[in-house]
């Protein structure tokens, strides 16, 4: 009887040899990147071309703005300047809301820690006949 697979697991792969080269070639080109990156030369060359670039673009995005703005006023759409002004009126809102309940807690501290005696000390009760009086202005205004 033939005997079946061994339980050696690991067979024979016709790729390993293609894949064991494979490796070998992204680390050293992995390493070799590594180094250029690395350099001041690389640095140099890279800050010209974003230069460049950023002077070539700059009049392509500013038409680009104007029709954006043009676009949205077309459709009655906000820009992102009027939401920027109005986050920053919301913020400037919301800042004074919060100095007013901070205002009006400082008063209810000072409020509740004041003793009740003082509280009514400055009145008068009132005249007992203040009603009446009142009631017979009324009616010689009246007459």
């Amino acid at each position: 009887m033939p005997e079946g697979p061994t339980n050696d697991r690991k067979g024979f792969d016709p790729t390993a040899p293609w894949r064991e080269m494979r490796d070998a070639y992204l680390d050293a080109w992995a390493k070799s990147m590594v180094e250029m990156v690395n350099s001041d030369a690389y640095a140099q060359a890279t800050g010209a071309m974003l230069d460049t670039y950023l002077t070539v673009s700059t009049p392509f995005r500013e038409a680009v703005e104007k029709a954006m703005l043009k676009a949205l006023e077309q459709l009655a759409m906000p820009s992102r300047a009027d939401v920027v002004s109005l986050a920053e009126r919301m913020t400037n809102i919301e800042m004074r809301l919060d100095d007013f309940d901070a205002k009006l807690d400082g008063i209810q501290k000072m409020a509740a820690q004041a003793p009740a005696a003082t509280r009514t000390e400055g009145r008068r009760p009132p005249h007992p006949n203040k009603t009446a009086r009142q009631g017979k202005q009324w009616k010689r205004g009246k007459k």
